[in-house]
């Protein structure tokens, strides 16, 4: 009988260098236990788009599709739709691109990308109009590839410089620009989130802030969630992930965060520090706790 399927699987982004996403990737979520993988498929902090190993591609769909891990891609750092470099909007067209066909290729269910900025506050409604005139071809390209096809997730940012979208409710303008297209969907950054101002440590903070994400996009948008601490106080704009329980958001909101209606089906990906993998350390201690928030939510929810 097929076990019934998770109610928010848990796993980190995987490193993939050496042995590939199976030798490296899978290798690794299996020691640290997890049920979730996210990839990178290129450099992040590079605007190279290197091509994948068919073999290698289908080795990891089979494998993840075997053991009921869902698999997602994180895209480049550097892409920006709302830069004002002409250079950098082409470049981010095509790395974004290459991230979602390579997605494809893997069988992930979503590549994550982070919404930008705007370079100078004063910009914001150019930049927006940006987003929408360099999105909306790339969704078009993803309606093609039918129904397999990767979610678009989009990840608010920390709030650092004139960010266009770290909010929550500024997602609204966002979904607004890409006309709300049916693959477009929210990778909730839990530091992120905190860092922009949500207080997730208060009482019920947590349920706040999921609850002002759905009224800004809509129930069933929220499609992955990156579970981070943070060494920084609530508003400091900085993105520096915590081991969770480490930082100032704490263990417990994410015991809330379970609970909520919003994350029902939603995987958790770790982006903590320390990747040792050893029992007890970095990610491997991160998935336990999770594990146990999860249950305890489960329980008592």
């Amino acid at each position: 009988m097929t076990p019934a399927p998770l109610r928010n699987p848990i796993g980190a982004h995987v490193p993939v260098a050496g042995r590939g996403l199976v030798g490296t990737g899978l290798a690794y979520n299996e020691r640290i236990d997890g049920e979730a993988v996210q990839v990178f498929v290129a450099n992040p902090r590079g605007w190279a788009t290197p091509a994948g190993d068919p073999a290698q591609d289908e080795a990891f769909r089979a494998a993840c599709a075997e053991r009921s891990i869902p698999a997602y891609v994180h895209a480049p750092y550097l892409i920006n739709f709302g830069s004002d470099s002409p250079a950098t909007l082409e470049r981010s067209t095509a790395s974004l691109r290459h991230s979602l066909l390579r997605g494809h290729a893997i069988g992930a269910l979503g590549v994550v990308v982070h919404t930008g900025s705007s370079i100078a506050a004063d910009r914001r409604t150019t930049a927006m109009a940006q987003v929408r005139a360099d999105l909306r071809p790339l969704l078009a390209e993803l309606d093609e590839l039918g129904e397999s096809a990767p979610w678009l997730l989009l990840e608010p940012t920390a709030g650092q410089g004139s960010s266009l979208c770290s909010r929550l409710e500024q997602l609204a303008e966002y979904f607004e620009a890409v006309d709300a297209h049916p693959k477009v969907g929210v990778c909730l950054d839990t530091c992120h989130a905190f860092a922009a101002g949500h207080d997730l440590a208060a009482p019920g903070g947590m349920a706040a802030a999921l609850d002002t994400l759905e009224a800004a996009v809509g129930p069933g948008r929220l499609r992955l969630i990156h579970a981070n601490d943070s060494k920084d106080i609530a508003g400091a704009r900085k993105d520096r992930h915590a081991n969770i329980g480490d930082g100032h958001i704490g263990a417990d909101p994410f015991a809330e965060l379970f609970a909520h209606p919003a994350t029902a089906g939603v995987p958790l990906i770790l982006e903590t520090p320390d990747r040792s993998a050893a029992p007890g350390f970095g990610h491997a201690a991160d998935v336990v706790r999770l594990k146990e928030l999860r249950a305890r939510a489960l329980v008592f929810g």
